[in-house]
């Protein structure tokens, strides 16, 4: 996992629409990147919403706004249909880049531990350093937490 401080490590992984995007295409502009567990539940859509409700905040504090999750792309294009979302959605199936960021591990839910998603968002520099990264983080927060910190820096 990139530190803060680091420079974020480059991957590329399948949008909404079946295309390769590389985060290095956003080079020149800040990136705030969410990993959030599954396209359309109710966690998920208050965190993806509250980036688009907020999202002429983040443009203005020159950021673009890019989700990660398992979803194939299609489950992630009816999603972006179905809430109006202005960013992409990035698929990771295998979670190689979920793992690679800390944001793959054990959860536990009605005392049953099992592997998923840890809700995070890391905010990435012009040129691709880690400046922010808020681990197990709740929906609510994420938006809170990333719109202060873009507002402030």
């Amino acid at each position: 996992m990139p530190s803060v401080g680091e420079q974020a490590p480059d991957f590329e992984l399948l949008n909404q629409r079946g295309e390769a995007v590389r985060l290095s295409d956003y080079r020149g502009r800040r990136v705030l990147l969410f990993a959030y567990p599954k396209a359309a539940t109710p966690g998920c859509t208050v965190q993806a919403c509250g980036f688009r409700d907020n999202f002429a905040q983040i443009e203005t504090a020159d950021a673009v706004v890019l989700g990660l999750s398992p979803d194939e792309p299609a489950a992630l294009a009816k999603w972006i249909e179905a809430e109006g979302l202005q960013y992409d959605l990035l698929s990771d199936p295998e979670h190689q880049v979920l793992e690679a960021w800390s944001a793959w591990g054990e959860k536990s839910m009605y005392g049953k531990k099992y592997m998923g998603v840890i809700r995070s968002h890391w905010i990435i520099d012009a040129d691709g350093a880690v400046l922010d990264e808020q681990l197990k983080v709740s929906p609510k927060k994420s938006i809170e937490k990333a719109l202060k910190f873009l507002a402030k820096n």
